[in-house]
């Protein structure tokens, strides 16, 4: 019977440390679960962000392209102003 006890006591004992590993696995796991919610909560900002500094980025792209047509705009403008004065000066020999 003493050996039967001894088994019997040794299972106790594997059960007991399987039961205080469970506990400590299920700490880690709850413990791993917050962190994967903390860092999907961040992935989410992050894509946000990148969203809105993608937004901002089209935005200025569009601005600067606006300002060289605008400095284009003018070049041409004065081009047909200096054009202009040229035809007058020419309608002014021609009239002589």
């Amino acid at each position: 019977m003493s050996r039967v006890a001894d088994q019997l006591t040794q299972v106790v004992e594997k059960t007991a440390k399987l039961v205080e590993l469970c506990a400590v696995l299920q700490e880690e796991n709850d413990s791993l679960k917050l962190e994967n919610q903390s860092l999907k909560v961040a992935v989410e900002t992050a894509k946000k962000l990148n969203s809105e500094l993608e937004e901002r980025v089209r935005a200025l792209k569009l601005a600067r392209s606006l300002e060289g047509s605008s400095e284009k705009t003018l070049d041409i403008k004065q081009k047909i102003s200096e054009f202009v004065t040229e035809i007058d000066k020419c309608m002014v020999l021609l009239k002589k």
